[in-house]
């Protein structure tokens, strides 16, 4: 492994063994980024760090458990050592996806899913920012999903995750202005990756599942590259794909009891 230059900007990706997270590591390898990617799946970081080498581009590996706040810490203090303290981009992106009818699902379940998508959010921005805050225009992109925009049936501890996400987002974005981090969410919609491949719900029966990984990896390098207006605008939130476009611009619009109207006839409920 070789050390980033000093112009190499780094992004450090939690689950970037595969889906989302692998896509998004090779899409800012692409770009030139010097890529952090972790993850609980060491197989799949090796065939990562090796992809990203036949890229031409660098990394480095390791792993890690996201709800292990200890290990959160070492792991991005060992990146950081490797790039003499600078962190451009930090993305959380490690999550689990679990569907079905809240009470027949084990609370064992339930706890795992707020572990990974809630306390492992919160484990590494804290680990994070004393590195994005000496590292000029920093910024977090954190995992939401439209399922932030009014609770889902049959994904209700999984919503509440991103409900959690989704605050914690815009609370940052606010405290963290002041040292010039930038804090934003992604809101894509189902993607086809293998956390959805046995899901079956409402929703996904009237809404299909269309995104790509490669679509999410592209909607967050452009977030993190935005444009004059979304500057101006200062974009925290980012829908991901037409339907979710839709489904945002709706909520707002939408008096409470038509936005549940809504949700209750797509998930078929």
């Amino acid at each position: 492994m070789t050390k980033p230059t000093s112009n190499h900007r780094t992004v450090f990706i939690t689950g970037a063994a595969a889906g989302i997270g692998r896509a998004t590591a090779l899409t800012f390898a692409r770009k030139g980024y010097f890529v952090g990617g972790y993850d609980i799946d060491e197989v799949g970081l090796k065939t990562l760090a090796d992809e990203i080498d036949r890229l031409g581009g660098q990394s480095h590996t390791g792993h890690l458990d996201v709800t292990d706040a200890d290990e959160m810490t070492r792991r991005v203090a060992e990146f950081t050592e490797v790039t003499g303290g600078r962190l451009d981009v930090m993305i959380n992106n490690a999550g689990i996806l679990r569907a079905g009818r809240f009470d027949e699902m084990d609370i064992a379940g339930h706890h795992k899913e707020i572990d990974i998508n809630a306390k492992g959010v919160v484990n590494g921005l804290y680990a994070a920012f004393p590195y994005l805050r000496e590292t000029p225009k920093s910024m977090v992109v954190n995992l939401a999903s439209a399922s932030a925009i009014y609770g889902q049936a049959e994904l209700a501890n999984y919503s509440a995750t991103k409900f959690f996400v989704r605050g914690i987002t815009e609370a940052l974005d606010i405290e963290w202005s002041r040292y010039g981090i930038r804090v934003i969410a992604m809101w894509p919609l189902y993607a086809q990756t293998a956390m959805t491949e046995n899901i079956k719900t409402g929703t996904t029966d009237s809404l299909g599942i269309r995104l790509t990984a490669q679509d999410v990896a592209d909607a967050i390098l452009a977030a993190t590259e935005p444009s004059f207006l979304r500057r101006a605008l200062h974009q925290v939130h980012f829908p991901v794909g037409s339907q979710t476009k839709v489904l945002t611009t709706g909520s707002r619009f939408s008096p409470a009891w038509l936005t549940r109207v809504i949700n209750k006839k797509l998930a078929h409920s």
